[in-house]
């Protein structure tokens, strides 16, 4: 066994993965960073979704940054890496690939798309037309494809992110709810402050920064990362807490849809990784609020009286949280997490 194996590190102390993880969170962090001026909190949620086993969604007007922080976290890693140009135009096995007849063997043969990567850039993934989009619903929630009645599996980690332009620009449709859903997290970049702008005209005007950009992590380590983040202790309260907000949503009534039970994965998943980021191996309540918003807004939608009131998911996110009677109770930040280090059998990663 390789010590850079996942079962290999299943066995190391707790500290020892925790200062793992945080070593290698700050040197993807700090590529990044070159890259994306002055949104470290961005940058942060990205890399919360990648240990997440999830999928990031950067929603934005143009020339905010959101193709390049796409990139710039990819290159980050020195893994398989592809890119897909999402137009009207472009049809479902251009993504995910087709079986092309090969004349010498007499029998068709599968050629894999840009989906058979470890992360997949999809840009402006709202331009192309909604049987495009949905063909990464199987890629995106089971980690394979299927073609002819064949199921090829992608690799591990496996990471969409996608960027797209707000639904009333032009020439964009809109995310039917079930790809939203697939999504860990939407983030918005924003423009940047003025002094943030100021240090990217200095520093970028001349060359382009991505062309500098060398790999600081492997898949190997992003996948013992995930393992470990996986381990994180989720109390009995802190998990019911996230039950009660999700499940909360569901009973707005400025809502036609609340939050999915995948929403409720999701947001724990997400919580785990947030913990760890901090240096904790147990969740706490403070967690599930850092990332509640990112991981729910997005997959809700309004009721007709509540968009013409100009409500927002985010804002009645705030509210639920407000609202939602947060756990008392003791956490148990203990020994959980060492002991699941010791005892975990080195499964398949999901």
């Amino acid at each position: 066994m390789t010590p850079g194996s996942p079962s290999a590190n299943s066995h190391a102390p707790v500290d020892q993965v925790l200062g793992e993880l945080h070593g290698a969170v700050q040197r993807i962090a700090a590529n990044v960073e070159r890259v994306l001026v002055g949104k470290p909190d961005v940058v942060r949620l990205a890399l919360v979704t990648l240990l997440a086993e999830g999928h990031l969604l950067v929603e934005d007007v143009p020339g905010v940054g959101k193709t390049s922080l796409a990139k710039a976290l990819a290159r980050s890693i020195d893994c398989t890496v592809s890119r897909v140009q999402f137009t009207p135009d472009l049809l479902p096995s251009d993504i995910t690939g087709s079986s092309i007849y090969n004349r010498q063997e007499n029998d068709f043969e599968f050629r894999p798309g840009p989906i058979f990567a470890n992360i997949v850039v999809g840009d402006e993934i709202n331009r192309a037309s909604p049987k495009t989009q949905s063909a990464l619903l199987e890629c995106m929630e089971e980690h394979q494809v299927t073609v002819d009645a064949n199921t090829y599996p992608l690799g591990s980690p496996f990471m969409v992110i996608a960027t797209q332009n707000p639904v009333e620009m032009e020439g964009t449709y809109a995310l039917p709810e079930a790809q939203r859903d697939r999504f860990t997290a939407r983030v918005s970049i924003g423009y940047p402050d003025p002094q943030a702008e100021l240090a990217m005209v200095d520093e970028h005007a001349g060359h382009n920064p991505l062309d500098d950009l060398r790999p600081v992590s492997d898949a190997a380590q992003i996948l013992r990362l995930i393992e470990a983040v996986r381990r994180v202790h989720l109390s009995p309260e802190v998990r019911r807490y996230a039950v009660d907000l999700v499940s909360a949503t569901r009973r707005l009534p400025e809502l036609r849809l609340g939050a999915s039970p995948r929403s409720t994965l999701h947001l724990v998943r997400a919580a785990r990784a947030h913990a760890a980021l901090a240096g904790r191996d147990f969740v706490v309540p403070d967690d599930i609020h850092a990332v509640s918003i990112p991981v729910l807004a997005h997959r809700l939608v309004l009721t007709a009286e509540a968009q013409a009131a100009r409500r927002s998911p985010a804002e009645l996110i705030r509210a639920l949280l407000q609202r939602v009677p947060v756990p008392t109770a003791a956490l148990d930040p203990s020994a959980a997490f060492v002991r699941s280090l010791n005892n975990n059998n080195a499964g398949t990663p999901r």
